[in-house]
């Protein structure tokens, strides 16, 4: 087990270990670390964990020190900087008449200033890069993002009113599928399922472990069961509520729809599959076309 703190660099970024290196350090301090990008001033949002070695990304690098006033005032000092350097690129980019749209700016601890971009294809920006550096005469990189970065680190409002999820509290992107939306009866229409990104909602993994347990002890749609009043076929599932509507045969081509709990609905689990499996497997596909970053 290692002792370490957890750093994160940006609001709702990746939280990053790091060995205290016994220094006495809190939620909420400042730290300067060295990290793949260079020297950076982070923030200490986890402290004092003990972690498997399994879950570290070896080395685990110490902290070089809390930050100081000094440290405060040029991060302050950068973030300014960084509100004329993105106006300043911004220009360039339509100079070079490059068809790619500036995203944010950030200014490394070590005065490295990363560029973050979309565009449609590869961009070919050497003379970008060339007139940046004569500028600001420091190291320059430019890197292209996805859309679900971009929303991230624009930050907006969901469907439902609140603040995205993913420029909130959302460490890392997780994988989203079409058959998620299906395991809870939603809408297959992409415009009833996509953020604001234009990709899936990332909300529709927060429930899809539960859904899941319920529908696997739940028949399926058009299956079979027995029921307190006889053998029906099931029309409709209600999965939070547990709720089966059937259909049952009373003779003489009448037929009575009664819902009743889980609890008194019996199947043969052997006889449960779902015959929109391979409609399923298509719209997988195309969701990794349509919805999913490159």
């Amino acid at each position: 087990m290692a002792n370490v703190i957890g750093v994160r660099f940006r609001r709702a970024g990746k939280i990053y270990y790091f060995d205290p290196d016994g220094l006495d350090i809190k939620v909420g301090d400042h730290v300067i670390v060295e990290t793949i990008r260079g020297i950076e001033y982070g923030t200490v949002v986890i402290t004092n964990r003990e972690i498997s070695e399994e879950e570290l990304v070896a080395p685990l690098k110490k902290v070089i020190r809390i930050a100081t006033p000094e440290d405060d005032e040029k991060e302050k000092e950068n973030r300014v900087k960084e509100v004329e350097a993105f106006d300043i690129c911004k220009q360039k980019i339509k100079e070079h008449g490059l068809e790619m749209k500036l995203i944010d700016v950030e200014f490394t601890f070590d005065n490295k200033i990363m560029f973050y971009f979309t565009a449609e294809g590869r961009i070919d920006f050497r003379e970008l890069v060339k007139d940046l550096a004569a500028i600001f005469k420091t190291r320059i990189e430019l890197r292209q993002i996805g859309v679900r970065d971009e929303t991230k680190m624009m930050g907006s409002l969901g469907i439902c009113g609140r603040p995205l999820c993913c420029s909130s509290f959302l460490c890392e992107f997780q994988p989203v599928s079409i058959k998620m939306a299906k395991d809870q009866n939603l809408s297959l229409n992409p415009t009833k399922i996509s953020g604001v990104c234009g990709r899936l909602m990332c909300c529709l993994k927060f429930e899809e472990e539960t859904y899941r347990e319920i529908n696997d002890r739940l028949p399926d749609v058009g299956q079979e069961v027995m029921t307190p009043d006889g053998k029906g076929t099931v029309l409709d599932i209600n999965v939070l509520r547990e709720l089966i509507k059937v259909a049952i045969n009373k003779g003489e081509d009448v037929t009575e729809v009664i819902v009743y709990p889980a609890n008194l609905v019996t199947f043969d689990p052997a006889l449960k599959k779902n015959k929109t499996e391979d409609i399923l497997d298509e719209m997988d596909e195309l969701d990794e076309v349509e919805f999913e970053d490159e």
